[in-house]
């Protein structure tokens, strides 16, 4: 081959691969907000992020406090620019004493300006204030994490297995995802749900201290739009503990959460062309 040629197939091949390059999805950057009450969140925020990882092409960044009250001293407080480049927020904080509406209005913030969240557990009972365990009334001060959530929960029994069941069955989250039952979990209260879409319920049996028992069914996992932007918001009350957030069913559900909300999510609930394992 003359000399000429060859560079020239070397300089083909190597403008060939910078398209490829190029071309290829970048991929998308999501924050793991994780601290507060009454969970292993030392251990969780690194289970979500290597799940979440090996099933998608992204990138979990992570702000974290091992600080374990209801007012986490978290840095996104005070900072409504705190989610700038990113493209999905997790919101896995439990932040029950965080009751400051400007706070919360700030935390709020990025998604009311169009960035998408995903919510785990105990997040739906954080930043509440006022007269939370009564139906809140849409405008109010005390009702702006609820609407962004597009679900109000208060509170939560016993722990006991959850029977999960999908209930729609053509959302691209829950495409030909299977029903099953967690270990002892914590089964949160539906006190109304307000824009939320239902994607599964989850039922509980637990006993009482006279020995009767009591099956509870509430909702478990949803989605929602939020405000005028339409903003994508995924959520599920499951997760309280180690061994069922690393569970691959759960992470399935979540990673697809977070799929959706960026809408990296097809139909069939497989990832976007780019946005697999391995950027495939």
């Amino acid at each position: 081959m003359k000399r000429s040629s060859f560079l020239a197939l070397v300089i083909s091949s190597a403008l060939g691969l910078h398209s490829f390059a190029a071309d290829a999805p970048k991929p998308l950057r999501v924050l793991l907000i994780t601290g507060g009450c009454c969970h292993d969140y030392p251990a969780q925020k690194d289970i979500l992020k290597k799940g979440i990882e090996a099933r998608a092409n992204v990138l979990v960044e992570q702000i974290h406090t091992d600080d374990k009250s209801v007012k986490p001293p978290l840095p996104i407080y005070g900072n409504p620019d705190y989610a700038k480049g990113f493209d999905v927020v997790i919101h896995d904080e439990c932040s029950a004493g965080i009751t400051d509406p400007a706070v919360i209005a700030g935390v709020i913030k990025p998604h009311a300006d169009g960035i998408p969240g995903v919510n785990l557990h105990c997040a739906m009972h954080s930043y509440r204030f006022g007269e939370f365990q009564k139906p809140v009334s849409p405008g109010a001060d005390n009702a702006r994490w609820y609407e962004y959530l597009g679900l109000q929960s208060t509170g939560h029994g016993p722990q006991e297995p959850i029977a999960i069941t999908f209930t729609a069955k053509d959302s691209p989250i829950t495409k030909g995802l299977a029903d099953w039952t967690t270990i002892k979990e914590e089964l949160y209260n539906n006190i109304q749900i307000l824009t939320g879409k239902e994607l599964a319920k989850g039922k509980q049996i637990t006993k009482g201290k006279d020995g009767a028992t009591k099956e509870t069914e509430t909702v478990v996992a949803w989605t929602n739009e939020y405000g005028p932007k339409k903003t994508r918001v995924f959520s599920t009350t499951i997760g309280h503990n180690n061994a069922t957030v690393e569970d691959a069913r759960y992470l399935d559900l979540v990673t697809r959460g977070v799929l959706w909300s960026a809408g990296k999510l097809n139909d069939d609930g497989t990832p976007a062309k780019g946005y697999g394992p391995a950027g495939k």
